[in-house]
């Protein structure tokens, strides 16, 4: 396996008595796009100004290529760097824009390059347009265009949609990552939006209270989330309370037993969490947990139920037309995943 091209080794970093972050490792492939989610408080906005150098980590280091970067200013470490607001110039066009990283260089190098990443983000001939007249998405990659300009080793994103109107987003989400494709860089991004982290990113890291919850494809956060938290927070999840069996199975309630795995070695008897997806939930003539369809939601080809039982509520995914408001159904599982429950 190759080595780590940009790695945070046991970042932290308190503002008074709070951590930020907290003892923060993670490594990051060469032309890996990385996401770190999380909600609001979770500290993925203090490690992205801790990669930049707009912030200094009270603990750890961060390594490019295994060159310890920690303690450069933000100007030396070579990072790109896109803002939430994009902080593009309003009096300055597009080239101009583009070009604002490429002091130094000839003037026909500075075109030729504004050409290059201009292209990369396709907004070609776009050089002489005021970017004030550009919609959101255009804008956005524009700022990405000029970070991108002075080849950097790694390109630093601040919630890059957040701007957008909702039908802009998903547009300008496909554009972005083609960008990303095509440049090849090195990416961390943050958002709090996770179907812009399962969009763009290669792997997620979940963070809460600074820590790190767990780190990989959306797939694996999705399919085998080993905390509680990225099971509820990734993905729609129903959450009830059972007993795990020596089986395999939790028990439910009295004859109801679902398959189960987990992350935790579980003792028979031992009571669990039980986290189940819509999907994995069916509607059953046979022995199952017994509520009534409270909420249906129609989706076009599939449509979610929302059952209120005595044992939580449930959300089924389901046929429209499978149940209606008011109808009193029982529900099985063909899988979930039990965690021990929190003391």
């Amino acid at each position: 396996m190759s080595p780590d091209y940009l790695r945070l080794e046991g970042l932290t970093k308190r503002f008074g008595d709070q951590f930020a972050v907290n003892d923060l490792t993670l490594g990051v492939k060469r032309g890996t796009v990385l996401a770190l989610l999380g909600p609001s408080g979770s500290g993925k906005t203090t490690t992205l100004r801790l990669l930049a150098g707009f912030e200094h980590p009270d603990s750890g280091r961060v390594l490019v290529e295994g060159r310890d970067v920690t303690a450069l200013p933000p100007a030396q470490r070579k990072f790109g760097m896109v803002f939430q607001h994009y902080a593009l110039f309003p009096h300055l066009h597009v080239h101009e824009n583009a070009a604002f990283g490429l002091h130094g260089r000839s003037a026909k190098e500075r075109r030729r390059r504004v050409a290059e990443v201009l292209a990369t983000v396709d907004l070609p001939g776009f050089e002489r347009r005021d970017v004030t007249g550009l919609s959101g998405g255009q804008q956005q990659r524009v700022a990405v265009a000029r970070a991108l300009a002075p080849e950097p080793h790694v390109l630093l994103l601040d919630e890059p949609l957040s701007n957008l109107d909702p039908g802009l987003r998903e547009r300008t989400r496909r554009e972005l990552r083609a960008a990303l494709d095509r440049s090849g860089v090195t990416t961390v991004f943050v958002t709090h939006e996770q179907e812009e982290a399962f969009a763009l990113g290669d792997r997620i890291a979940v963070l809460r209270s600074g820590v790190l919850e767990q780190e990989g494809t959306a797939q694996e956060l999705y399919d085998t989330p080993s905390t509680l938290f990225v099971a509820t927070f990734v993905g729609r999840a129903s959450i009830v309370r059972g007993v795990a069996l020596a089986n395999g199975h939790v028990r439910i309630a009295d004859g109801v037993e679902w398959p189960a795995d987990g992350p935790d070695r579980l003792t028979d008897g031992e009571r669990v969490a039980v986290v189940v997806r819509p999907e994995a939930l069916r509607f059953t003539d046979d022995a199952g947990v017994s509520g009534t369809v409270s909420e249906r939601r129609f989706t076009g080809a599939r449509s979610y139920y929302e059952v209120t039982s005595e044992y939580g509520t449930l959300e089924v995914e389901g046929a429209p037309g499978a149940a209606a408001p008011g109808d009193h159904v029982r529900v099985t599982a063909i899988g979930c995943r039990a965690f021990r429950e929190p003391e």
